[in-house]
Formats: structure tokens, sequence, C-alpha cells
């Protein structure tokens, strides 16, 4: 349990420059907290002690803003950035060095019976807002952009972005996490540049036809 701790906290030191010392970590992250209360509530989920380990989930809850079923598979180097409002589903299985921002739900679309929620891949990120709804799989280092609905399956060294959620850069494979699911490429608004700059070009051919027939 301690060495998980430390790991815990070791995730925060490498992801947020914010973290100054341990003991602030330990007093003032929720992740870190959240994740005690999962850990203690996973084993009696596991041992069949489902009721009482749902009574700790809902405290860790309370505590945290961050609800985790204690059904849910969760990897090393696991860290959640702020926290309020992520929601992780029963079913869910998340890998190692796995990053979420504030209001991410890894959740079902109450379609599906067995294996609702998605399997999330290592060294994925997930951004601010994002819903990943489904029992499929986000691959490994792959980003979902924050606000991001995501309804099928995501290869790995993918970026996904908008509603619904769409494949817009595939990459290399990355050997660290990368935190940037801000600065993402924007197919609609490359698309709206590229129109206007056609308008504005037949705008001007049009110009220029109207002097050259005046002159005439």
């Amino acid at each position: 349990m301690f060495d998980r701790m430390r790991r815990d906290i070791k995730a925060v030191f490498e992801r947020d420059p914010a973290a100054k010392t341990w003991f602030e970590v330990l007093l003032c992250y929720p992740c870190v907290r959240v994740m005690m209360y999962y850990r203690l509530a996973h084993r009696l989920y596991l041992k069949g002690h489902t009721t009482l380990a749902r009574w700790i989930s809902q405290r860790g809850r309370h505590v945290t803003g961050i609800e985790i079923h204690p059904g849910a598979t969760i990897g090393e180097g696991f860290f959640i950035d702020h926290g309020d409002g992520v929601v992780i589903g029963e079913t869910t299985i998340i890998g190692d060095n796995v990053t979420l921002y504030q209001g991410v739900t890894l959740g079902g679309t109450g379609k599906h019976v067995g294996k609702r929620h998605p399997t999330i891949g290592n060294n994925v990120t997930v951004g601010a807002g994002a819903k990943v709804l489904g029992p499929f799989k986000v691959g490994d280092n792959s980003k979902i952009g924050a606000g991001a609905i995501v309804l099928k399956e995501v290869p790995p060294n993918c970026t996904v972005v908008g509603n619904p959620g769409r494949i817009v850069k595939k990459e290399t494979v990355r050997q660290e996490v990368d935190l940037d699911h801000i600065h993402l490429p924007d197919p609609v608004k490359t698309h709206i540049e590229t129109l206007e700059a056609q308008v504005k070009a037949l705008s001007e051919q049009v110009s220029q036809m109207k002097q050259e027939k005046m002159e005439d």
C-alpha cells in the first residue's frame, strides 16, 4: 500500500510543476487521496464485499469529487490533475502512466452489458471535460482533446478532438507522457481558413474584372 502511495506521489511530481513537497501532495492533491480509497475498495470488491466496497468508494467521491467504481482496474503511474467531476465506470481498464484532467468521464452508453466501459492504454492523456463512452479501446500513447466525445475505438499514437471525436493526427510512438491536450490540430478551423482564403481570392478576381471592364 505504501509503495503504491509513493508511486502515486511520484507521478504527481513528474506531471505537475506546481507540486513542491511530498507533504503538500499528500494533503492537497485529490488524486492521491482518492487512490487510497480506491485501492481499499478494489480489494474488498474482488473479495466479494461489493456493498462495503461501494460505500468506501462513495466516501472517496464525497471527499475528493472523484468517483471511481471499485470494480475498475487501474495501472501504475495514474494521475488525475485537479480531479473534480471525474467519473470512472465499473468495467473500465486503465493502463500505466495515464493522465486524466477534470471533468473526464470513462463511462458507458447504456446499450451494453458485461464490459460496458472503455479500456485505456498506456501513456494516454485525456483532456478536461472529455467523455469516452463504450466498451472499446483507446490505444497506447494517444491523446483525447479537451471536450471531445469519443464513441469508438482509437488506434495507438493518435490525437482525437471534437464531438463526435475524430482522429486528426497519427504520430510515431512516443516514449513519454504528453500532457498537452489544448494545442491540438483543429480540422474545422483549417477548413474554414482555406474557404476564407478562396473567397478572398475570388473577390479580388471579381474586383479586378470590374476594374478592367470600367477601363474599357
